[in-house]
Protein backbone atom coordinates (compact mmCIF):
# COMPACT_ATOMS: atom_id res chain seq x y z
CA UNK A 1 0.00 0.00 0.00
CA UNK A 2 1.74 3.01 -1.05
CA UNK A 3 0.34 6.90 -0.33
CA UNK A 4 0.83 10.26 -2.32
CA UNK A 5 3.81 12.07 -1.19
CA UNK A 6 1.77 15.11 -1.88
CA UNK A 7 -1.96 14.44 -0.11
CA UNK A 8 -1.39 11.21 1.78
CA UNK A 9 -3.79 9.20 -0.20
CA UNK A 10 -3.38 5.88 -0.88
CA UNK A 11 -2.27 5.73 -4.66
CA UNK A 12 -4.71 3.52 -7.10
CA UNK A 13 -4.84 3.19 -10.66
CA UNK A 14 -8.86 2.20 -11.31
CA UNK A 15 -11.11 4.84 -10.49
CA UNK A 16 -9.96 8.32 -12.25
CA UNK A 17 -12.37 9.95 -9.90
CA UNK A 18 -11.64 8.84 -6.48
CA UNK A 19 -8.75 10.35 -4.38
CA UNK A 20 -5.02 8.91 -5.02
CA UNK A 21 -5.85 8.17 -8.64
CA UNK A 22 -2.35 7.39 -11.16
CA UNK A 23 -2.05 5.89 -14.24
CA UNK A 24 1.13 4.22 -13.07
CA UNK A 25 1.17 2.67 -9.24
CA UNK A 26 5.19 3.67 -9.66
CA UNK A 27 4.53 7.68 -9.63
CA UNK A 28 4.65 9.70 -5.98
CA UNK A 29 2.18 11.43 -7.06
CA UNK A 30 -1.70 11.04 -7.24
CA UNK A 31 -2.93 12.52 -10.84
CA UNK A 32 -4.62 15.41 -8.52
CA UNK A 33 -1.57 16.51 -6.99
CA UNK A 34 0.41 16.35 -10.19
CA UNK A 35 -2.03 18.64 -11.81
CA UNK A 36 -2.08 20.75 -8.38
CA UNK A 37 2.01 21.46 -8.20
CA UNK A 38 2.51 21.35 -12.20
CA UNK A 39 -0.81 23.15 -13.81
CA UNK A 40 -2.62 24.47 -11.09
CA UNK A 41 -5.49 22.13 -12.27
CA UNK A 42 -7.97 21.48 -9.40
CA UNK A 43 -9.90 18.39 -8.46
CA UNK A 44 -11.98 18.70 -5.88
CA UNK A 45 -12.42 15.36 -3.94
CA UNK A 46 -15.61 14.08 -2.15
CA UNK A 47 -15.95 15.59 1.43
CA UNK A 48 -14.65 13.31 4.25
CA UNK A 49 -15.53 13.20 7.99
CA UNK A 50 -11.95 14.59 9.28
CA UNK A 51 -13.33 14.47 12.39
CA UNK A 52 -12.13 10.85 12.90
CA UNK A 53 -8.95 11.76 12.24
CA UNK A 54 -8.97 14.29 15.00
CA UNK A 55 -9.93 11.83 17.61
CA UNK A 56 -7.61 8.91 16.48
CA UNK A 57 -4.64 11.98 16.99
CA UNK A 58 -6.28 12.90 20.44
CA UNK A 59 -5.89 9.28 21.90
CA UNK A 60 -2.21 9.49 21.13
CA UNK A 61 -2.08 12.12 23.76
CA UNK A 62 0.90 13.51 21.05
CA UNK A 63 1.39 17.24 20.75
CA UNK A 64 -0.75 18.96 18.70
CA UNK A 65 -0.22 22.33 16.51
CA UNK A 66 -3.68 23.67 15.68
CA UNK A 67 -2.68 26.23 12.81
CA UNK A 68 -4.63 29.24 12.25
CA UNK A 69 -4.36 32.39 10.63
CA UNK A 70 -5.45 36.20 11.05
CA UNK A 71 -9.05 35.96 9.82
CA UNK A 72 -9.93 32.81 10.96
CA UNK A 73 -9.34 32.74 14.84
CA UNK A 74 -13.21 32.30 15.54
CA UNK A 75 -13.98 28.39 15.56
CA UNK A 76 -10.65 27.02 17.79
CA UNK A 77 -13.94 25.63 20.23
CA UNK A 78 -15.66 23.88 17.46
CA UNK A 79 -12.49 21.13 17.79
CA UNK A 80 -12.23 18.57 20.32
CA UNK A 81 -9.05 17.92 21.90
CA UNK A 82 -7.67 16.94 25.16
CA UNK A 83 -3.89 16.97 23.95
CA UNK A 84 -1.64 19.52 24.84
CA UNK A 85 -1.64 21.89 21.77
CA UNK A 86 0.34 24.57 20.81
CA UNK A 87 -1.52 27.46 18.72
CA UNK A 88 0.26 28.86 15.78
CA UNK A 89 -1.07 31.90 13.97
CA UNK A 90 0.57 32.13 10.56
CA UNK A 91 0.71 34.08 7.71
CA UNK A 92 2.11 37.15 10.37
CA UNK A 93 2.79 38.81 6.87
CA UNK A 94 -0.60 39.82 6.67
CA UNK A 95 -1.71 40.80 9.74
CA UNK A 96 -2.02 45.04 9.47
CA UNK A 97 0.94 46.72 10.86
CA UNK A 98 -1.41 48.42 13.25
CA UNK A 99 -2.38 45.85 15.36
CA UNK A 100 -1.07 45.25 18.70
CA UNK A 101 0.33 41.57 18.59
CA UNK A 102 0.43 40.90 22.07
CA UNK A 103 -3.05 42.47 22.43
CA UNK A 104 -4.24 40.16 19.61
CA UNK A 105 -3.08 37.36 21.19
CA UNK A 106 -4.47 37.94 24.89
CA UNK A 107 -8.03 38.28 23.36
CA UNK A 108 -8.03 34.99 20.97
CA UNK A 109 -9.71 32.96 24.21
CA UNK A 110 -10.64 28.43 23.73
CA UNK A 111 -11.16 25.99 25.99
CA UNK A 112 -8.21 23.83 24.54
CA UNK A 113 -5.31 23.16 26.28
CA UNK A 114 -3.19 25.27 25.05
CA UNK A 115 -0.14 25.03 26.56
CA UNK A 116 1.77 28.13 24.15
CA UNK A 117 0.86 30.38 20.99
CA UNK A 118 3.05 31.89 18.72
CA UNK A 119 2.68 34.13 15.40
CA UNK A 120 4.82 32.79 12.01
CA UNK A 121 5.21 33.67 8.26
CA UNK A 122 6.27 30.47 6.77
CA UNK A 123 6.72 32.85 3.80
CA UNK A 124 9.55 35.06 5.67
CA UNK A 125 10.69 32.50 8.45
CA UNK A 126 9.54 34.67 11.18
CA UNK A 127 9.55 33.11 14.32
CA UNK A 128 10.35 29.45 13.16
CA UNK A 129 13.01 29.32 15.27
CA UNK A 130 10.98 30.26 18.15
CA UNK A 131 8.20 27.41 17.38
CA UNK A 132 10.58 24.92 16.32
CA UNK A 133 12.02 24.97 20.06
CA UNK A 134 8.78 25.16 21.33
CA UNK A 135 7.76 21.97 20.00
CA UNK A 136 11.21 20.53 21.53
CA UNK A 137 9.54 21.68 25.07
CA UNK A 138 6.44 20.09 24.78
CA UNK A 139 6.14 17.45 22.89
CA UNK A 140 5.51 14.43 24.19
CA UNK A 141 7.23 11.98 21.56
CA UNK A 142 8.93 12.08 18.38
CA UNK A 143 5.38 12.60 16.58
CA UNK A 144 3.60 15.97 16.42
CA UNK A 145 0.87 16.96 15.14
CA UNK A 146 -0.32 19.54 12.93
CA UNK A 147 -4.04 20.30 12.68
CA UNK A 148 -6.75 23.09 11.61
CA UNK A 149 -8.79 24.41 9.37
CA UNK A 150 -8.74 24.14 5.42
CA UNK A 151 -6.65 26.95 4.02
CA UNK A 152 -4.92 27.55 7.01
CA UNK A 153 -1.18 27.24 5.60
CA UNK A 154 -0.40 23.90 7.43
CA UNK A 155 1.09 22.26 4.45
CA UNK A 156 3.27 25.40 3.41
CA UNK A 157 4.15 25.39 7.42
CA UNK A 158 5.41 21.80 7.00
CA UNK A 159 6.74 22.25 4.36
CA UNK A 160 9.09 25.44 5.71
CA UNK A 161 9.87 23.51 9.02
CA UNK A 162 11.01 20.36 6.33
CA UNK A 163 13.32 22.01 4.81
CA UNK A 164 14.52 24.71 7.51
CA UNK A 165 15.24 21.68 10.38
CA UNK A 166 15.15 18.35 8.15
CA UNK A 167 18.31 16.33 6.65
CA UNK A 168 16.29 15.02 3.76
CA UNK A 169 14.62 16.95 0.97
CA UNK A 170 11.04 16.66 0.44
CA UNK A 171 8.09 18.42 -0.06
CA UNK A 172 4.35 17.52 -0.05
CA UNK A 173 1.25 19.81 -2.38
CA UNK A 174 0.34 23.09 -1.13
CA UNK A 175 -2.74 24.78 -2.27
CA UNK A 176 -4.68 27.98 -1.55
CA UNK A 177 -7.98 25.39 -2.51
CA UNK A 178 -9.68 23.65 0.28
CA UNK A 179 -9.32 20.06 1.40
CA UNK A 180 -5.85 19.77 -0.73
CA UNK A 181 -4.50 16.56 1.56
CA UNK A 182 -6.52 14.02 1.87
CA UNK A 183 -5.21 11.90 4.58
CA UNK A 184 -2.15 12.04 7.06
CA UNK A 185 1.43 12.20 5.79
CA UNK A 186 4.34 11.46 7.85
CA UNK A 187 7.01 13.72 7.86
CA UNK A 188 10.68 12.76 9.21
CA UNK A 189 12.10 16.22 9.60
CA UNK A 190 14.85 14.68 12.11
CA UNK A 191 15.78 11.97 14.46
CA UNK A 192 13.80 13.88 16.93
CA UNK A 193 10.68 14.79 15.27
CA UNK A 194 8.28 13.54 13.13
CA UNK A 195 5.50 16.10 12.34
CA UNK A 196 2.10 14.57 10.51
CA UNK A 197 0.45 16.68 8.14
CA UNK A 198 -3.03 16.08 8.65
CA UNK A 199 -6.59 17.15 6.01
CA UNK A 200 -7.86 20.87 6.17
CA UNK A 201 -11.05 20.40 8.97
CA UNK A 202 -14.40 21.58 6.56
CA UNK A 203 -15.46 24.74 8.32
CA UNK A 204 -19.08 24.37 7.86
CA UNK A 205 -20.57 27.55 6.23
CA UNK A 206 -17.04 28.86 4.96
CA UNK A 207 -17.26 30.84 1.76
CA UNK A 208 -14.12 29.19 0.83
CA UNK A 209 -16.10 25.66 0.37
CA UNK A 210 -18.05 27.21 -2.06
CA UNK A 211 -15.96 29.57 -3.93
CA UNK A 212 -14.76 29.30 -7.39
CA UNK A 213 -11.15 29.58 -8.35
CA UNK A 214 -11.42 33.47 -9.15
CA UNK A 215 -13.42 33.87 -5.78
CA UNK A 216 -10.52 32.26 -3.71
CA UNK A 217 -7.64 34.23 -5.14
CA UNK A 218 -9.50 37.39 -4.61
CA UNK A 219 -10.57 36.10 -0.50
CA UNK A 220 -7.05 35.15 -0.08
CA UNK A 221 -4.96 37.86 0.92
CA UNK A 222 -1.49 37.42 -0.35
CA UNK A 223 0.41 40.84 1.02
CA UNK A 224 -0.11 42.97 4.57
CA UNK A 225 -3.78 43.58 4.98
CA UNK A 226 -5.29 47.43 5.05
CA UNK A 227 -8.15 47.90 6.80
CA UNK A 228 -11.00 49.70 5.72
CA UNK A 229 -12.61 51.79 7.30
CA UNK A 230 -16.51 53.62 6.93
CA UNK A 231 -18.14 56.38 8.58
CA UNK A 232 -21.63 55.27 7.79
CA UNK A 233 -24.32 58.73 7.80
CA UNK A 234 -27.95 57.77 7.54
CA UNK A 235 -28.73 54.96 5.34
CA UNK A 236 -26.05 53.63 3.29
CA UNK A 237 -25.42 49.85 1.64
CA UNK A 238 -22.02 48.06 1.34
CA UNK A 239 -21.49 45.57 -1.18
CA UNK A 240 -18.95 42.88 -1.00
CA UNK A 241 -18.57 41.37 -4.60
CA UNK A 242 -21.75 40.28 -5.55
CA UNK A 243 -21.73 37.72 -1.97
CA UNK A 244 -22.24 39.82 0.68
CA UNK A 245 -24.40 43.01 1.47
CA UNK A 246 -24.83 45.14 4.43
CA UNK A 247 -27.68 47.44 5.03
CA UNK A 248 -25.78 49.98 7.49
CA UNK A 249 -27.21 53.01 9.34
CA UNK A 250 -25.40 55.60 11.52
CA UNK A 251 -23.03 53.44 12.52
CA UNK A 252 -18.34 53.12 12.20
CA UNK A 253 -17.22 50.36 11.17
CA UNK A 254 -13.92 48.75 10.06
CA UNK A 255 -13.27 45.97 7.46
CA UNK A 256 -10.68 42.93 7.97
CA UNK A 257 -9.92 41.16 4.47
CA UNK A 258 -8.34 40.89 1.40
CA UNK A 259 -7.85 43.90 -0.06
CA UNK A 260 -8.11 41.81 -3.76
CA UNK A 261 -11.86 42.32 -2.74
CA UNK A 262 -13.87 45.11 -4.62
CA UNK A 263 -16.42 47.00 -1.57
CA UNK A 264 -18.64 49.41 -2.89
CA UNK A 265 -20.70 51.87 -0.43
CA UNK A 266 -24.03 52.46 -2.18
CA UNK A 267 -26.78 55.10 -1.08
CA UNK A 268 -29.81 53.77 -2.61
CA UNK A 269 -31.43 50.36 -2.26
CA UNK A 270 -31.72 47.86 -4.85
CA UNK A 271 -32.97 44.34 -5.64
CA UNK A 272 -31.27 41.74 -3.74
CA UNK A 273 -31.54 37.81 -4.17
CA UNK A 274 -29.24 36.46 -1.17
CA UNK A 275 -30.66 35.45 2.03
CA UNK A 276 -31.29 38.23 4.49
CA UNK A 277 -30.59 38.32 8.16
CA UNK A 278 -31.58 41.16 10.67
CA UNK A 279 -29.17 41.79 13.28
CA UNK A 280 -27.99 43.63 16.45
CA UNK A 281 -24.61 44.47 17.18
CA UNK A 282 -22.99 45.66 20.22
CA UNK A 283 -20.18 48.09 19.90
CA UNK A 284 -16.87 46.82 20.16
CA UNK A 285 -18.06 43.31 18.53
CA UNK A 286 -16.61 41.65 15.33
CA UNK A 287 -19.34 39.94 12.50
CA UNK A 288 -17.52 37.45 11.10
CA UNK A 289 -18.33 35.94 7.93
CA UNK A 290 -16.79 32.65 7.36
CA UNK A 291 -14.11 32.22 4.69
CA UNK A 292 -13.95 36.15 4.18
CA UNK A 293 -12.93 37.96 7.20
CA UNK A 294 -14.23 40.06 9.59
CA UNK A 295 -16.46 43.75 10.27
CA UNK A 296 -15.41 44.93 13.67
CA UNK A 297 -18.40 47.53 14.65
CA UNK A 298 -17.75 50.67 16.99
CA UNK A 299 -20.95 51.56 18.20
CA UNK A 300 -24.05 49.65 18.70
CA UNK A 301 -25.80 48.99 15.40
CA UNK A 302 -29.28 47.43 13.92
CA UNK A 303 -28.19 46.41 10.45
CA UNK A 304 -29.14 43.66 7.68
CA UNK A 305 -26.57 41.45 6.39
CA UNK A 306 -27.29 39.42 3.01
CA UNK A 307 -25.11 36.09 2.55
CA UNK A 308 -25.74 33.53 0.05
CA UNK A 309 -27.47 30.27 0.99
CA UNK A 310 -24.70 28.14 2.60
CA UNK A 311 -22.51 31.02 3.65
CA UNK A 312 -22.65 31.44 7.56
CA UNK A 313 -21.65 34.28 10.19
CA UNK A 314 -21.00 34.64 14.01
CA UNK A 315 -20.82 37.69 16.45
CA UNK A 316 -18.54 37.87 19.07
CA UNK A 317 -16.12 40.16 21.35
CA UNK A 318 -13.56 42.18 19.07
CA UNK A 319 -10.44 40.75 19.01
CA UNK A 320 -8.54 44.01 18.35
Amino acid sequence: MTRCVGCGAILQDVNANEEGYTKNLNNELCERCFNITHYNKYLKMPNKDYSKIIQKIDGKGDLVLLVTDFLNLYNLDEISLKSPVILVMTKADLLPKSINRDKLFNNIKCKLNVVDKVMVSSQNNYNLDLLYNMILKYKKSKDVYVIGYTNAGKSTLVNKMLKNYGEKMGKITTSNLPSTTLDLIKININEDLNLYDTPGLLDNGSLVLEASKEILKKITPKKEIRPISYQIKGRQYLLIEDFVRLDLEDTNIICFMSNNLNLNRVYKDRECKLKKYDLFIKKNSDLVIKGLGFITFKKDSNIILWLTIDNKYLIRDSII
